[in-house]
């Protein structure tokens, strides 16, 4: 068994009580971390033995994406300035014409720049699937595969058309039944529930305003009954609020905890739009929130409640969420944005670099369910980790090492293991050729386009 000892770097454990080392070690055997502290590190005897020297670097746990939408990644830079309505009203259309072929060139692309932005773990919410688009959840997954990272697909689904007064075409739905059979044998074929697992899959009806009321009650019995999690949109926008009111008479997450929703398996999108009632009301249930900065700056949703959510108990991560909503597509800098916009919202104490870097880290674990193996820096946790460089010119005189990597630019990733294998080295990908998935990328959006 290989043991990897990387040294003399800034630690950041994110553990509970949040220890830190200005220079310490993180030992590796294997998958799993075997030992963290200060100084350097204990000797280490017998076997395969590759010794990293992280001086100029801080180490944290690898970066947890909890909202993504891959296949977006073939239409970044449409719909500019829409509020998202409008924005799904355009786009829709587009992506009614996926298949395979374009999802395997965005999908290694999204997944291949989430890795360099040190995330070793992300999901992925798919939603859309024309009928002769091919096996779209096996392609995503297959790509992630080939990129190295640690994924999360949701299976979603969408049976509630314009006919029926929901927002997206009729074309882009599916049958309640073909979907939820579908949804089941995607987590009999792809579920991995083991300790250490790389691939676990969600069970994601879209949104309140493309699902009926009947496929959302159906999908949360479904993922309970096979011990899975559940995920959706929720209160992104003020429209879906109306929508809500007017269809249900009530708010979106009063809508949800009608239908038996709320609850420590459920983590959900956006949350921008929470009443003081509907966040105790998660606080209560511990449903997770991923929270997605970026985005919702970009189509003007507003800001989220993070601040308001923490004190409440509630297990907040961060999303990245879809390349066309943020084309940026950087979680370490969406841990930046994730402070500035608490700030905005409630001022230079709503959130603290640390706390943001939680949100990133241990936050989207808990998000995911998988606190117990990553998320951290601890002995016997998962090997998932960023060891960034923080002594170059952007970096220069910022003393507070995890303020360099929050606060600073995007720093170079010297080094990310996933599961103790190295994903990244040198800021480059090592399984993937990077001037391969940018032509694949943008093959991928000329053919969805062209069609």
């Amino acid at each position: 068994m290989t043991t990897l000892v990387i040294e003399d770097c800034a630690v950041a454990t994110v553990d509970t009580a949040g220890a830190e080392y200005a220079s310490g070690h993180v030992v590796v055997e294997g998958h799993r971390i075997v030992a963290v502290g200060p100084g350097s590190a204990p000797p280490v005897r017998g076997g395969d033995v590759r010794r990293i020297d992280g001086s100029g670097c801080v180490i944290t746990p690898g970066l947890v994406n909890t909202h993504h939408h891959l296949y977006q990644w073939a239409t970044r830079g449409l719909a500019q300035d829409a509020t998202l309505f409008g924005w799904l009203s355009e786009l829709y259309p587009v992506w009614s014409r996926i298949d395979t072929g374009v999802l395997a060139g965005a999908a290694e692309a999204a997944l291949g720049w989430l890795a360099k932005s040190g995330c070793t773990t992300t999901t992925d919410h798919h939603y859309v699937f024309p009928r002769d688009g091919g096996d779209l959840f096996a392609e995503e997954i297959a790509a992630a595969g080939r990129i190295g990272v640690r994924f999360h697909p949701a299976r979603g689904s969408m049976d509630l058309g314009q006919s029926q007064g929901g927002l997206p075409p009729d074309a882009v739905v599916e049958d309640r039944d073909e979907a939820l059979a579908a949804t089941e044998a995607a987590i009999d074929r792809w579920h991995d529930p083991s300790p250490g697992a790389m691939v676990r899959v969600a069970v994601a009806p879209c949104s309140p305003f493309s699902v009926t009321s009947e496929l959302m009650r159906d999908a949360a019995e479904l993922a309970r009954r096979k011990g899975v999690r559940l995920h959706t949109h929720l209160a992104e926008t003020l429209d879906e609020e109306e929508f809500c009111l007017q269809r249900f008479g009530c708010t979106p997450t009063e809508y949800l905890d009608r239908l038996g929703w709320l609850g420590e398996d459920v983590w959900l999108a956006h949350c921008v739009h929470l009443s003081d009632v509907a966040i105790k009301r998660f606080g209560q249930t511990g449903t997770g929130v991923a929270h997605c900065p970026t985005s919702n700056a970009r189509l003007g949703a507003g800001i989220a409640p993070v601040r308001a959510l923490l004190d409440a108990g509630v297990p907040v991560g961060l999303g990245v969420d879809g390349a066309a909503s943020n084309e940026q597509s950087s979680l370490i800098d969406d841990v930046r944005e994730a402070l500035l916009v608490a700030r905005l919202r409630g001022g230079p104490a709503a959130l603290t670099a640390r706390e943001a870097l939680r949100l990133g880290t241990i936050g989207g674990a808990a998000c995911l369910g998988r606190a117990d193996e990553i998320g951290s820096i601890e002995p016997g946790k998962l090997a998932d980790l960023a060891l960034w460089r923080v002594d170059g010119l952007g970096h220069a005189g910022i003393e507070d090492p995890v303020a360099a990597v929050v606060l600073g630019p995007r720093p170079p990733l010297d080094l990310l293991l996933v599961g103790g294998k190295p994903v990244v080295e040198d800021d480059h990908l090592r399984m993937a050729d990077e001037r391969r998935l940018a032509a694949a990328a943008r093959a991928a959006h000329r053919t969805l386009l062209s069609r």
